[in-house]
């Protein structure tokens, strides 16, 4: 996991910009041992994977995971997905990032745990 935490780091040093999904523990295990993931079972529905920004991804948390624990945020790079990622409105008129292809462990930068504490999600430093 050192060498995807090292890859994160380089990312925001350069400037690249990084968008992050939420997994609970069974899709994030899916996704290494399949080496892809069309995403969780909200993703199949919708025909993408769901991601959200730096700024958004608290708010995902809090509306679309309360109250459960064994999450992972997973970091990757924007601009590496190509045309594959679409921006899209959604909550609020917010532009969310939208994956329309599988999701390929290689696109992963970081993958971090989020434990529940007292309620909420601790997020790692996103900044």
């Amino acid at each position: 996991m050192t060498l995807l935490l090292d890859a994160a780091f380089a990312l925001r040093w350069v400037g690249a910009m990084l968008i992050y999904k939420i997994f609970r523990a069974p899709e994030w295990a899916e996704l290494q041992a399949a080496g892809s993931t069309p995403g969780a079972p909200v993703d199949v529905a919708d025909g993408y994977v769901h991601f959200s920004t730096a700024a958004q991804v608290a708010e995902t948390a809090a509306k679309h995971f309360a109250g459960e624990d064994g999450l992972m945020l997973l970091s990757v790079e924007a601009d590496a997905l190509g045309d594959d990622l679409k921006w899209e409105p959604s909550r609020g008129g917010q532009l969310f990032p939208h994956l329309y292809r599988e999701l390929r462990l290689s696109d992963v930068a970081a993958a971090r745990a989020m434990p529940l504490v007292d309620g909420d999600h601790r997020l790692p430093d996103l900044s």
